[in-house]
Order: C-alpha cells, then sequence, then structure tokens
C-alpha cells in the first residue's frame, strides 16, 4: 500500500494554521497568539480596517455578508494553501462579518516563519488570495445617507510590489 502523503501534510500542518470567520470585533492579540514558536524568529500581523472613504465618497460604514459554509471552507482552503508554501511556520486569518465602523478591524493575517521574507511573502500572498477568491460582499453605507455594494478587486499584476508600476 502507498503511503499516504495527504495524510502526512495533515499531520504536519495541524495546530500550524487555524482560520475563521467571526461576528464579534477582532482582537489582534488573539490573532497573534495563534502563530509563533520558538524556532520562528519572525511573526508578521496585517490588519485590514475600515476607512472613511471610498472612491472619493465619505464612508460611515459598511456590513460584511457571506454565505457562511462556504466562505469557511475558502477560507481554510487559502490559509492551508499558504502553510503548505510557507514550510515551517504558522498561518491564521480572521474575517469579520456583519456591521462595522470606521477603523474597526475587517480581517486580520498573522503569519510566522522562521525568516522575515517568508513571512511578510505569505503574509501578502495570503491577502491578495483572499481579496481575490474569499465570498465575502461588503455593502458600504455613505455619509449622504445611501450605500452600495462594492465590486471585489482583483489582484492586477503590475501593481504588485517591486514590478516598477
Amino acid at each position: 500500500m502507498p503511503p499516504d502523503h495527504a495524510a502526512d501534510r495533515n499531520r504536519e500542518s495541524e495546530g500550524r494554521s487555524s482560520a475563521s470567520l467571526v461576528r464579534d470585533p477582532i482582537d489582534p492579540a488573539a490573532v497573534l497568539a495563534r502563530v509563533g514558536g520558538p524556532r520562528d524568529g519572525a511573526v508578521v500581523l496585517f490588519l485590514g480596517t475600515v476607512r472613511d472613504h471610498h472612491d472619493g465618497r465619505a464612508v460611515r460604514g459598511l456590513t460584511y455578508e457571506a454565505y457562511e459554509e462556504m466562505a469557511t471552507a475558502v477560507l481554510h482552503e487559502l490559509v492551508q494553501g499558504t502553510l503548505e508554501g510557507l514550510r515551517e511556520g504558522s498561518v491564521h486569518a480572521v474575517h469579520r462579518l456583519g456591521p462595522l465602523g470606521i477603523g474597526e478591524v475587517a480581517v486580520a493575517v498573522a503569519v510566522s516563519s522562521p525568516h522575515r521574507g517568508p513571512a511578510f511573502e505569505a503574509a501578502r500572498l495570503l491577502m491578495e488570495e483572499l481579496k481575490r477568491r474569499l465570498p465575502v460582499w461588503k455593502h458600504e453605507y455613505y455619509a449622504e445617507g445611501d450605500s452600495d455594494w462594492v465590486a471585489g478587486v482583483p489582484l492586477v499584476p503590475d501593481s504588485r510590489p517591486g514590478s516598477g508600476k
């Protein structure tokens, strides 16, 4: 019987990755507590917060909605893929659903690794993939009193750091 490499990978990654959708405020310290270990010399934390403007309009808040079962599965898949690419370290991502005010944390990504380069790159790539693939929809509320669903923003290859544009 051939070895079960998928089972080996699952055992290796057990406890090294986690992902969740939440409705309560995201605590950055709790996100950081999910990553890191004695072999890790780098821990990167990215927080995406609600800003007060979009496309030249004043924003007073927003709501994130999702088909939670599907979004949870995709979030776990993205985190697991990031962990596999990282090889050493740990990865945690959390995305908030429901109403959020200006300045509140909407998404948090934490990555630990023995070295800073892989940790930074893994966090950046995971965030880009979340923006591109996670089935979460944003409904913005504007200062003028109206609201609108915001279209997702795919990663544009020429806008990546180091691309020269």
